[in-house]
């Protein structure tokens, strides 16, 4: 059985004559937190818009639970959460009035009020008048209206944007707890590295509308192990010496570069190089951030 609940094939949007997604292929399985990454501007929403057919795909398919959104469009729907950009809401009304709006179209039962607000941890300020909530608050408020189906996808876009601290804590450690106690799956965008570390499983890398990248969070951290960076005096034949002698190495920045490697192993190649006349000044673990990967991977972008 195939366990993804969201597949994507060669997904496509084009505005005018801009490409603004391209060929996207998404893969995401059940019980998965799935960070969609990238810079502001790289097609994270125009995705997600048309993964909640709000935006007609200009080319591409969309399978969710195993059916074509296009042609089982409301039954795939019921099944998926959603809070797209900023949370709507009645300010003068409180979170119980605001959740029986939006419950009465759903057609659920009264009773699931008082369980999303639970999830969110909002019982407690649930007859305030929303417009007196923080922002952290607005935004768990949003995450239960979301969760009012009863969804198995839920699909936050950019939920932790514009929260202090606290605020973005609390969202973190709300996503964090759903597959498990609640079964739901997730898919989050952001385009904050930090956040996605902290919370997601799995992670996708989006930049000018291509995914770059896809796979798991453990997977992106290997990318940033450690090499170690070895001064000498003549780097470029050093190098050479070092390849023909079976080691690999390269040149960053005028010096050697090895990946890391024992302490015995480094030491037996310092004394291969002073043995063989070279002079070595320098030797030093050089480590690469996953905010080097990711500028790596998206050419530069600087939303970290």
């Amino acid at each position: 059985m195939n366990s993804h609940i969201l597949q994507t094939d060669r997904l496509t949007k084009e505005i005018g004559k801009r490409r603004v997604v391209s060929d996207v292929r998404l893969q995401l399985r059940q019980g998965d937190i799935y960070g969609f990454l990238g810079p502001n501007g790289a097609g994270k929403t125009t995705t997600i818009k048309m993964l909640l057919g709000l935006v007609k795909p200009t080319a591409g398919t969309i399978r969710l639970f195993g059916k074509d959104l296009r042609k089982e469009k409301m039954a795939v729907l019921r099944k998926i959460g959603s809070l797209v950009e900023y949370p709507s809401y009645y300010g003068h009304l409180n979170a119980i009035e605001n959740l029986e709006t939006v419950r009465r179209i759903l057609d659920v039962p009264r009773s699931r009020i008082a369980e999303v607000l639970s999830i969110v941890r909002l019982t407690a300020e649930a007859n305030r008048a929303v417009k007196g909530y923080s922002l952290g608050m607005k935004q768990r408020l949003g995450i239960a209206t979301a969760l009012l189906g009863n969804p198995e996808l839920l699909i936050l876009d950019e939920p932790t944007n514009g929260l202090d601290p606290s605020g973005i804590l609390e969202i973190r450690e709300l996503i964090k707890k759903m597959p498990k106690e609640h079964g739901i799956t997730l898919l989050v965008s952001s385009h904050l590295l930090s956040e996605i570390d902290q919370m997601a499983t799995e992670v996708g890398i989006i930049t000018k509308g291509q995914l770059i990248f896809q796979d798991s969070i453990t997977a992106l951290r290997q990318k940033s192990k450690s090499t170690i960076r070895i001064a000498v005096n003549e780097p470029e034949k050093a190098c050479s010496w070092l390849l023909a002698n079976g080691c690999q190495a390269s040149l960053k920045e005028s010096q050697l570069e090895v990946a890391h490697a024992p302490n015995d192993r480094i030491a037996e190649i310092v004394s291969q190089l002073v043995g063989d006349g070279f002079s070595v000044y320098r030797v030093e673990e050089k480590g690469r951030s996953l905010e080097d990967i990711f500028l790596e991977l998206t050419g530069g972008a600087t939303s970290l």
